[in-house]
């Protein structure tokens, strides 16, 4: 009974410490250790990126990040987190920290790359400007991002610390709540269209809600004030983990070979 007492003790005690931080971090892979994308990128110079991020020592070819926002997860992505808005710039920003690919625009601001051209097509630019042609550079690659799963709260520990410690452990526990996500990335070659690699990677952490079973108070009080981390740093993790195992696979890349060539012919034979 002691024992049990003094794990309860310490378990209030660790809890409480660590909820005084609202929630863990999101950790890529749903494993030890601080996790998403931070920092900046100037060329192949970076400022405080993640030291989780995997690396290149040098550019594996020009990269554009295309979103489909026409396909069914990106709907329900956006009805779940409206405020969040695309994925593409914090792709594009952990892509440029990697060193792995040079990152071309390919989004909106070509609207505003074209305009700068039709100045200079009007003759409004001053003379030496040189926006004419072929000064854009081609996108070897394209990678294209997807959210397969992103939830609030899918599993807490209150039934285990109940067993463990009884009614007081449940009550602290029960308000620790897990949230998951899961997304792909895949990599496209713009001149033969062949997929050259695809990733899934996923994320996790925990929030904490200490509410009125435990300090007597209602949820809006201060045990309410622990609200949940916001699904995004969430979505942005599990990005980073996506990337972190296709650019693993990368770097170990072998061609794939097809006999006759590729689109040309198959050993997969249909009967005449």
């Amino acid at each position: 009974m002691k024992n049990k007492c003094v794990l309860s003790g310490l378990l209030v005690a660790a809890i409480v410490v660590i909820s005084g931080c609202k929630a863990t971090l999101p950790t890529l892979g749903g494993g030890q250790g601080g996790g998403t994308v931070t920092g900046s990128a100037g060329g192949a110079s970076t400022q405080n990126a993640n030291n989780q991020l995997e690396k290149c020592s040098e550019p594996l070819g020009t990269l554009s990040v295309f979103e489909d926002t026409s396909l069914p997860w990106w709907q329900v992505y956006f009805n779940r987190m409206p405020n969040l808005g695309s994925t593409t710039p914090v792709i594009r920003l952990m892509v440029q920290q990697s060193g792995c690919f040079v990152v071309v625009e390919r989004g909106a601001v070509m609207a505003a790359i074209k305009a700068e051209r039709e100045l200079m097509g009007a003759g409004e630019t001053r003379a030496g400007s040189n926006f004419g042609k072929g000064q854009m550079v081609a996108a070897d690659y394209t990678i294209s991002p997807s959210v397969q799963f992103a939830e609030k709260g899918t599993g807490g520990i209150g039934a285990i610390a109940g067993a463990l410690f009884g009614g007081i452990g449940a009550a602290i526990a029960g308000g620790m709540q897990k949230n998951e996500a899961a997304t792909t990335l895949l990599l496209i070659d713009n001149r033969s269209g062949v997929q050259i690699s695809a990733a899934v990677g996923n994320a996790a952490n925990y929030d904490f809600a200490l509410g009125g079973a435990l300090f007597g108070g209602s949820a809006g009080g201060a045990g309410g004030a622990f609200s949940n981390t916001p699904e995004g740093k969430i979505v942005t993790a599990a990005f980073a983990d996506s990337f972190n195992q296709m650019v693993k696979a990368l770097t170990n890349y072998k061609v794939q070979q097809v006999k006759g060539g590729l689109g040309k012919t198959g050993s997969l034979k249909v009967g005449q």
